[in-house]
């Protein structure tokens, strides 16, 4: 469905309502223009500027909700997919794009309507996960059933992730507007205490009156709406006109991924650490398992380039005994060393190390891309929210930069209805100040976290090297670490250990 909404203009002036109602199509002007050719502006509640998986899953998660359901929503993104209805085909080879879904952003996808679609194509739920050092010393596996959970994540390809989203955003009732374009510029004016604010108003006066945002696109169509929400990535435009600041380092690393392909299907998820980054090789489905491979930009570039027989020989020599031996059940001892505190979890042999499955054949192309860590100083301003990776951006160490959106965009969504229900400006920055009071911790204690992973994994050095031993014991054998760090990575936000 899409419907639509313009504003009344000129002689017909637009009346203020209440300020949480959404626009309606009451308000249409009979004269009001095709958003394609530029000649009128349109009015929205929210404006999203990007379509991707963060932007449609914000979409969709207002359309699940009774209070924001019936919000005018506008989405702004080039991406011509997402025009059209359907863009997988079945016998499609895998993307080397991948996301691991944590069990938290399943429930979330779940709950607005979007994980239906997902399950229609290909995709891998683990139970399982080996993680180990490179020296051999010690490694440490999971297993969902450690946490009383039946799967650890599930690892979707980002066009199925993105293609689910738009199916479902194009099946729901509410109103919205996909824009093929790119944000130009955006003005919000600050607000006037003018009586004439709860008179009727011109969606122009709304504007200069600081009641809307304003935004141009690259097509030359205008929009005018309560609140912009900015989930145009790392390099986000919505970002850069607000004014907003990040803090952030680039990691002088480079990620190589592609997709692999197995003589029998892989049910784990696999990483290793080597001497200077780490290795994931994670299931996909169907016989299929994607490669994440952390190294420096030199190493990236012959890695992309050498053939494909040297680079599967590689990979695998990498999983295997390159580097270092297997490890063996702990440098400290027995593995009993803490069994007083195993707290009823017994090891059995499906604890014990395995090497995992050898690559046979190159399925995709090899992408690479350089690594950073930023952050947002701030998530929200007047009438600008920002959500994924326009308000932070992490080392794929564990997967988690998608989940974190998925966060962010059902905080957000949460933190509007509540507005709504009280008949606040969904635009107002007090408002807006609790969705970020809601994410920020979150997301700067997960940021802290895999900066910490990434810097303690990038020194070969021996009793630093002791000490990694020493960690993934413990994270082997200790039962209660064991769950609270399957808790924490599975998207319950607490800290191993304070749960």
């Amino acid at each position: 469905m899409n419907r639509l909404l313009a504003t009344k203009a000129g002689s017909n002036a637009y009346r203020l309502r209440i300020p949480w109602r959404p626009f309606s199509n009451d308000a249409a002007c009979p004269n009001a223009g095709n958003p394609e050719t530029g000649s009128e502006a349109q009015q929205y509640d929210i404006a999203i500027v990007g379509g991707g998986m963060v932007g449609l899953a914000f979409a969709c998660s207002l359309a699940s909700k009774p209070l924001t359901k019936h919000l005018n929503v506008a989405i702004v993104d080039s991406n011509p997919a997402l025009g059209r209805k359907h863009f997988i085909k079945k016998d499609d080879l895998p993307d080397p794009r991948v996301s691991t879904i944590t069990p938290a952003s399943i429930s979330f996808l779940k709950d607005i309507g979007a994980w239906q679609f997902v399950e229609q194509h290909r995709h891998a739920y683990f139970d399982k996960m080996q993680v180990w050092d490179y020296t051999g010393l010690s490694y440490a596996k999971y297993n969902a059933r450690d946490a009383d959970k039946e799967v650890l994540g599930c690892v979707v390809e980002n066009k199925v992730l993105l293609s689910s989203l738009l199916s479902h955003v194009q099946d729901m009732d509410m109103l919205k507007k996909i824009y093929p374009s790119r944000l130009s510029s955006m003005s919000i004016l600050p607000n006037s205490s003018s009586s004439e604010v709860g008179s009727t108003l011109s969606m122009t006066a709304l504007f200069t009156h600081g009641r809307l945002a304003k935004l141009e696109l690259e097509d030359g169509n205008s929009l005018y709406a309560k609140l912009v929400v900015g989930a145009d990535g790392g390099k986000s435009r919505v970002r850069e006109l607000a004014g907003i600041r990040t803090t952030g380092w680039n990691y002088t690393q480079n990620a190589i991924i592609c997709t692999v392909e197995h003589a029998l299907e892989n049910h784990c998820a696999w990483q290793r650490f080597l001497p200077s980054s780490p290795l994931a090789l994670l299931p996909i489905g169907d016989k299929f398992s994607n490669i994440v491979w952390t190294m420096t930009p030199e190493e990236s570039s012959e890695y992309k380039s050498m053939t494909e027989d040297n680079f599967l020989k590689a990979v695998n020599h990498a999983l295997d005994y390159g580097y270092g031996p297997h490890p063996t059940s702990s440098i400290l001892g027995s593995s009993d060393l803490f069994s007083w505190f195993k707290g009823g979890i017994s090891s059995s042999t499906s604890d014990c190390f395995e090497v995992p499955p050898k690559a046979v054949k190159l399925a995709s192309e090899r992408m690479a891309f350089p690594l950073s860590l930023r952050h947002a100083n701030d998530y929200a301003s007047k009438r600008i929210a920002l959500i994924g990776d326009a308000a932070h951006t992490v080392h794929p160490l564990a997967g988690q930069g998608v989940n974190l959106g998925f966060g962010d965009a059902s905080s957000l969504s949460s933190v509007i209805s509540e507005g709504i229900a009280v008949g606040t400006d969904i635009g107002e920055v007090s408002l807006l100040k609790k969705y970020e009071a809601d994410r920020k911790p979150a997301n700067v204690t997960m940021m802290a976290v895999l900066d910490g992973f990434q810097k303690a994994y990038s020194v070969d050095f021996g009793p630093l090297n002791i000490l990694r031993a020493a960690a993934f014991h413990g994270a082997h054998h200790i039962s209660p670490l064991k769950k609270s760090i399957i808790s924490y990575a599975s998207g319950e936000l607490r800290l191993p250990l304070f749960a």
